[in-house]
């Protein structure tokens, strides 16, 4: 069961220029939204533990998207 909403996942496509959005379509959207989101954590709790804290901080996020741009 994912852990996103399907229609806060429906709605950005939407905001996006998407007129309409397939069940199907919503949920490879809302799985590969949870999949790089679990990457993207992982990586910059290895950033935040590198530093010494537990505590997520949005310097460390942004230096973990780097990586997947």
């Amino acid at each position: 069961m994912a852990d996103l909403p399907v229609a806060a996942v429906v709605r950005v496509a939407k905001n996006n220029g998407a007129e309409r959005v397939g069940s199907d379509a919503s949920e490879a959207m809302v799985k590969m939204t949870e999949d790089y989101l679990g990457k993207l954590v992982k990586e910059a709790v290895k950033l935040a533990g590198h530093a010494g804290r537990k505590t997520l901080k949005e310097e460390d996020i942004e230096m973990a998207a780097e990586k997947f741009v």
